[in-house]
């Protein structure tokens, strides 16, 4: 199954073509070179990217992760790369690009040890994951997070789109398969989560699938005779192609994978698990943090919080302890939504609130809005949500995609810390700051890095109070929660891949820490099992904005502006933690301010 087999002659020159001619033209002046190799790297990635951009047209429409071809052209391009890099020389740059310069080489080097150490092969012998695999992130792109249907073009690439993903679904099987030969095989919760997304897509007809979705919302500007055509192709390649890729995982995970899948959870379980969660923990956090260095910091934080905590308890006036408090918030029907209309409306006067506070820590504000919506799939068999942000156009809002299956397990105390994460001035802020500045490279711009974002989403929930929220002691018992929520991460995650903790253990250490209900609980031990070292970015990230928050107002003294440093924080994007804080130190020896 080699996906790159229907690649046009044309579009590989055309990409050829973009890769070499950029850097032979600029090869005289460094800046120009990094940004023209930026672009080259930029390019390459996009052809490899299983989905695309929003509103990209590219051949071919979808992209096979686990394919060979893919494997052989990652690795290739990230070799290319790193040899033109160093051929920069980053003495020469500007300051700007000279932080871009160390990202990218951070970030390729990244890539390129997970070849050298042979983990790339066995990631992708291990490729389930109930929370972020493509068999619900594509059902997501396709039902209106990303994939264009304006034109009979962007349907004619749809139905490419359902079949190539058709393809990744058998090839999975095949990687499986390899997994079980080399003693690399997930854990039985996760088959078994799996197995539970899947009988819910085997269980619509193939019009009521999120693949079939785009046609109930065709474009009436669509001649006839196409949306009748359009219409019988989507539920015949639905019915015919896609449906029964889905019944094969079912077979093969039920017949073959779960007998032989272990009932210990974690990568402390698995064959080379050691070595594959140590480089986990180091893409994640972006730190050199070991295991048990990061579970020695998580059980410091759980009992730091777990102070302040009985102190609310205490203010509170309630007559029982915190195991009682937690167990009132989990069972008082006052302190959930009663309806989608009234979540969304409690959502909407919260970002209110924060807005009026916000000129006082910050200088900016992106142009894209923030909304809140439904989770357009699955919604029983996933988790919270997530943030997604819209094309980098200054006018397409971001969204966060609310689980409503969830309405009565998501506390209304917590509301105001989700915003604060999920939206202002948390990733929604974060990430369109750096997406509409256009003085960035695009590296910059849209690049990831999970301890930063994640970082900076729950820093941002610490700065609840200076924006003027958290004046209800119920509200501050809220984020007190939801803090300890990411202290425990640090603990359980790494007890689940490094210490042997079982899955009850780590459930029942969550559920005497905060006031999350079982079967919140239950989905998110199972997302750390399911996508190892991830949960440890969190706090690590965070503490590590606060400790650089500390250091530079204790070393510039006066001349400390919070809004100076909220900018230099935002404005090069997300970085790895050691290029960040290089940059922080280099500001304050230059004596802060705006420079």
């Amino acid at each position: 199954m080699n996906d790159f087999a229907d690649i046009s002659r044309r579009a590989t020159l055309a990409l050829l073509a973009v890769l070499a001619a950029p850097l032979r033209a600029a090869s005289g002046d460094a800046s120009a070179r990094l940004r023209a190799l930026f672009d080259a790297s930029a390019a390459a990635e996009a052809a490899l990217d299983p989905l695309g951009e929003p509103g990209e047209r590219r051949v071919p429409v979808f992209v096979d992760p686990l394919s060979d071809s893919y494997a052989a052209r990652l690795e290739s391009d990230k070799r290319r790369e790193l040899a033109e890099l160093r051929s920069i020389d980053r003495a020469a740059l500007g300051p700007v690009d000279r932080i871009a310069y160390d990202v990218f080489a951070y970030r390729t080097a990244q890539t390129l040890a997970l070849f050298d150490d042979g983990l790339f092969t066995i990631q992708r012998q291990v490729a389930l994951n109930p929370s972020f695999g493509l068999q619900v992130e594509l059902p997501d792109f396709v039902a209106g997070a990303g994939a264009p249907f304006a034109t009979v073009a962007d349907y004619e690439a749809g139905l490419d789109r359902l079949r190539g993903f058709a393809g990744y679904m058998d090839m999975t099987i095949v990687r499986l398969r390899e997994g079980l030969a080399a003693g690399h095989v997930q854990p039985r919760i996760i088959v078994d989560n799996i197995l539970k997304q899947v009988d819910a897509m085997l269980a619509l007809p193939p019009t009521a699938t999120p693949f079939y979705a785009a046609i109930k919302r065709m474009p009436p500007t669509l001649p006839a005779a196409d949306r009748e055509r359009l219409s019988v192709a989507y539920e015949d390649v639905t019915a015919t192609v896609v449906l029964p890729a889905y019944a094969r995982w079912k077979s093969f995970l039920t017949d073959t994978y779960r007998p032989r899948a272990p009932e210990a959870p974690g990568r402390s379980a698995m064959k080379d698990g050691a070595r594959l969660y140590a480089a986990e923990l180091a893409r994640h956090t972006t730190t050199t943090m070991s295991a048990s260095e990061i579970h020695a910091l998580g059980v410091a934080e759980v009992a730091r919080i777990r102070a302040e905590m009985e102190a609310v308890r205490v203010g509170l006036g309630f007559d029982g302890d915190l195991k009682a408090l937690f167990a009132h918030v989990r069972s008082d029907p006052k302190f959930y939504c009663k309806s989608e209309a009234e979540l969304l409306g409690r959502f909407a006067a919260i970002e209110a609130r924060i807005w009026q506070g916000m000129p006082a820590l910050f200088r900016d504000r992106p142009g894209a809005p923030f909304r809140v919506a439904a989770l357009p799939t699955l919604g029983g068999a996933r988790g919270t949500g997530y943030y997604k942000p819209g094309p980098p156009d200054g006018v397409s809002p971001g969204t966060l995609y609310f689980n409503m299956a969830m309405l009565d397990t998501r506390p209304i105390p917590t509301l105001e810390t989700l915003t604060l994460h999920e939206g202002i001035p948390g990733h929604h802020y974060q990430i369109n700051l750096a997406r509409e500045n256009k003085a960035l490279p695009p590296l910059l711009r849209d690049g990831s890095s999970t301890a930063y974002s994640e970082g900076w989403g729950l820093y941002s929930e610490s700065l609840g109070r200076e924006l003027g929220m958290f004046t209800d002691p119920w509200q501050w018992f809220g984020h007190l929660d939801m803090e300890m929520l990411r202290a425990v991460r640090l603990v359980v995650d790494t007890g689940i891949h490094a210490f042997g903790w079982s899955r009850d253990r780590a459930m029942a250490y969550m559920l005497e820490n905060t006031s999350m209900a079982p079967r919140d609980v239950a989905v998110e031990i199972d997302r750390y099992i399911a996508y190892p070292g991830q949960a440890c970015a969190y706090k690590i990230g965070e503490l590590t904005f606060a400790r650089l928050r500390r250091d530079a107002q204790a070393q510039l003294g006066q001349r400390f502006d919070i809004r100076d440093f909220h900018t230099q924080c935002l404005n090069t994007g997300a970085l790895p933690m050691a290029v960040l804080e290089a940059k922080m130190r280099d500001w304050v020896a230059r004596g802060g301010g705006l420079a």
